[in-house]
């Protein structure tokens, strides 16, 4: 017998239960998904990820991960990786003595808008048949979800 008492979810809970596991199974399909897209660039889910984070602003190696909820050390890694490959550069950062700042170099700005247009093709395929208004609901219901996932972990 279980020393554990047996909780019954709320309705909500058993919706947020239902939305977190569909969550898990969305973000799995979209890891093998932009895995496949970016194959023939070299470019993992990983690598896409700290490109997206950087974009058009050099960020620290520690900002990255924080925005993503990954671990620094793997972070960099990734970005040494992709030092090596001129992909990104680390640049002197005004703000921190040993803290350096990651920046695209011009190879990564040209597989970086790469990246984002093969995203905007594969993202408009997949919008087709949802209106702008019922992906914002959807957003935003997945942002209150993550800013309440956040909160509860304080």
């Amino acid at each position: 017998m279980s020393k554990f008492k047996k909780v019954q979810h709320t309705p909500e809970g058993a919706v947020i239960t239902d939305l977190i596991i569909t969550i898990f199974r969305a973000n799995g399909a979209l890891l093998r998904v932009g895995d496949a897209l970016m194959k023939d660039l070299g470019v993992t889910s990983t690598r896409w990820q700290v490109l997206g984070a950087i974009g058009d602003t050099p960020k620290t190696v520690a900002q990255i991960a924080r925005e993503f909820g990954l671990s620094r050390q793997g972070v960099l890694w990734v970005v040494q990786a992709m030092v090596k490959e001129d992909i990104l550069e680390l640049i002197e950062n005004p703000n921190h003595r040993r803290a350096q700042l990651v920046q695209l170099t011009a190879a990564g700005r040209k597989l970086f808008d790469e990246i984002n247009r093969r995203q905007a093709i594969w993202s408009n395929g997949v919008a087709e048949g949802m209106s702008a208004a019922e992906l914002k609901k959807v957003l935003s219901a997945i942002k209150r979800l993550h800013d309440k996932v956040l909160a509860s972990t304080k």
